[in-house]
């Protein structure tokens, strides 16, 4: 890639309890697995906007990085931004067609505190 680009900066979410478990799910995943959804997210970063197949809007503000893995399982990061600044949010492995209600929720409640308290630290 040409070095006059410059990537959105990725961040992982942090709990207050300083665990970040996107960071640890990946930590969880073999070393082929790793590679690819690191190079599908580095595509994002440098590609921004990106679109099907790679990346898909889901509702309150936030997307999906969509992975194929060598095991033929699909891998999605769920990510919203703030402050110019991509936000690992929640990962999984999908098992089924729709993303489930239970994986989008936790997404959209980690995007909410993050932002809760940005702002709550601003005043």
């Amino acid at each position: 890639m040409p070095e006059d680009l410059n990537p959105i900066p990725l961040a992982f979410w942090r709990s207050a309890a300083g665990r970040e478990p996107v960071r640890e799910w990946l930590r969880g995943l073999s070393r082929a697995e790793k590679r690819i959804i690191g190079r599908d997210i580095a595509k994002l970063q440098f590609g921004w906007p990106v679109g099907l197949p790679l990346c898909r809007a889901l509702s309150g503000g936030l997307w999906e990085v969509r992975s194929t893995l060598p095991s033929k399982t699909e891998a999605r990061v769920l990510f919203g931004f703030h402050e110019g600044t991509l936000i690992a949010l929640h990962g999984f492995i999908k098992k089924g067609r729709k993303t489930p209600t239970d994986d989008l929720a936790l997404a959209r409640q980690r995007l909410k505190e993050l932002k809760s308290w940005h702002e709550k630290t601003r005043t």
